[in-house]
């Protein structure tokens, strides 16, 4: 790697510690239930104290219930006498509740207690991408603004201050995909110092990063059933840049190769490993009777191994419930959209907005408080065409990174249009979270085709560095202007309405 090995640190630490200050800040405003809060905050809490999500008094999404709870009176956990009627249906992985767990550990059962946790991980994952982008840009620089692109995203941002699942899963997909970068240039200086021209072709050896890639992998899916799209895109990208590897160091038969030498490791890797990360997120659910569909009784009626094999029957048949479950979600939400329309942001998600806020809030005669869930639109649009860049510089070069960064944002974003078209079923425009790392490194990619390499003609590097840094000022303001509506700051009603940049992003008409 080019340059101060202090710098390429220090500057993504820089950029990771000013989007965290945007994450952490008020993390406790609004001090309400938000959106599906009301599910995953007490579900957490549930973990907390049982092992196993467990239902409620009353219903999960109650007002009244989700009141007490601010109020902090926690008798909404009180359970039912019989385990069997407490037991909880839920329709995600339990990995994501227990990240959010931790910080209602830490902190108590708070808005920021069950935030907190979603703050980190919105933090950590600017880190992240600014090292990722470093590495396969060989450019701190670019690195450092891939970083402070993602930091100042708004979906990103609102995320990253909520207690939903898609923050983990987009973390972890981050993870993953880093991971293999870094084990793409660690295994090909291995097989660059082992091979042998006329030689057998040689083995790359032990390869814990990408060990690495398949446990994060892994964990994405143990968050939401979506991370399967990246283990499969990723771990077929992870075998073609082996053979590619191979070809370039002269192998006679480099995909004969790979599929001999770095097939059974990638297997073990982004296969066994993710599959056991996702079981073992379940422990909490094998080791206790209150969980859904458990049949502890019959489980434990004949022995150990039974109990194993009684247990893996029961969590199968549970997991066909869960898909059934997915498949038949066709409920109506006002802020459901297709997944056509996310990269246009013409359907974000209303979070909060309480009704009938008093004039004194804002010293206006009407005032607004609002959480939306949308991405900061100069970025967004931006990296569509950025993305559009890709596509041809992919064609015509075969450039790597431009073929890692087309793959993720496929993987995150196409195998929802099967959903739309075959199931018509109900999604927002946050399921396009784990895409939005990938959208930033499309915008970085292109910007150091802008620059040019280090030894391209000043003017060429002058022009490319004004247009890079115009853009990055322009998201600058944009995230700016629309920052009071992404953190609930309370405004007048006209201040709110000036930053609904569409009619599409509201439900009611202007006062």
């Amino acid at each position: 790697m080019p340059g101060s090995a202090l710098a390429g640190w220090l500057g993504p630490l820089l950029v990771a510690v000013f989007g965290g200050v945007l994450r952490f800040a008020r993390l406790d405003v609004p001090r309400a239930v938000v959106f599906d809060e009301t599910y995953y905050a007490k579900d957490a809490y549930s973990l907390l104290r049982h092992g196993v999500e467990r239902a409620m008094q009353g219903d999960a999404k109650n007002p009244v219930a989700d009141r007490n709870l601010i109020a902090g009176n926690l008798d909404i956990f009180r359970h039912c006498a019989e385990p069997a009627d407490c037991a909880a249906f839920v329709a995600h992985p339990p990995l994501g509740k227990w990240m959010i767990a931790v910080g209602e550990w830490l902190f108590g059962m708070t808005p920021f207690g069950w935030r907190f946790s979603a703050a980190l991980a919105g933090t950590l994952s600017i880190l992240v991408l600014a090292r990722a982008a470093r590495r396969m840009t060989r450019s701190t620089l670019l690195g450092c603004l891939a970083g402070l692109l993602l930091a100042l995203d708004g979906l990103h941002l609102v995320l990253s201050r909520t207690a939903l699942l898609d923050v983990f899963l987009m973390f972890w997909v981050l993870a993953g995909f880093a991971c293999l970068v870094v084990d793409r240039d660690r295994t090909r200086e291995r097989l660059l110092a082992l091979f042998e021209p006329g030689g057998p072709d040689p083995r790359p050896g032990l390869r814990p990063w990408r060990l690495a890639a398949g446990a994060c992998l892994g964990a994405a899916c143990s968050v939401k059933w979506s991370g399967i799209f990246f283990l499969i895109a990723f771990a077929v990208l992870s075998l073609m840049w082996d053979a590619g590897a191979r070809r370039v160091l002269g192998a006679r038969r480099p995909y004969r190769a790979t599929l001999a030498r770095d097939l059974p490791g990638g297997a073990a890797a982004m296969g066994l490993l993710p599959a056991a990360v996702l079981l073992a997120s379940w422990a909490g659910w094998f080791a206790s009777p209150l969980g859904w569909g458990r049949d502890w009784a019959r489980a434990t009626s004949s022995g150990p191994f039974y109990f194993v094999f009684d247990s893996l029957r029961s969590w199968l048949g549970y997991q066909f419930q869960v898909l059934g479950y997915h498949s038949g979600l066709r409920e109506y939400h006002p802020y459901m959209s297709e997944p056509w329309s996310w990269p246009l942001l013409l359907r974000p998600v209303s979070f909060y907005y309480p009704p009938n806020l008093p004039p004194s809030a804002c010293g206006a005669s009407a005032c607004s408080q609002a959480v939306l869930g949308v991405g900061t639109p100069a970025l967004w649009y931006g990296a569509l065409l950025a993305v559009l860049a890709l596509v041809a510089w992919y064609s015509a070069r075969r450039d790597w990174r431009a073929g890692a960064v087309l793959l993720a944002v496929a993987a995150g974003w196409l195998p929802w249009f099967y959903y739309a078209l075959a199931d018509d079923r109900t999604m927002y425009l946050f399921y396009l979270l784990p895409v939005v790392p990938f959208m930033v490194l499309a915008v970085v990619l292109a910007a150091g085709l802008l620059l040019g390499p280090g030894g391209a003609p000043g003017g060429r590097r002058a022009v490319g560095a004004a247009v890079t840094g115009a853009f990055a000022l322009v998201v600058l303001v944009d995230f700016w202007w629309l920052y009071p509506v992404l953190t609930a700051e309370t405004i007048t009603h006209a201040e709110w309405w000036a930053r609904m940049l569409m009619r599409s992003w509201v439900t009611v008409a202007p006062r």
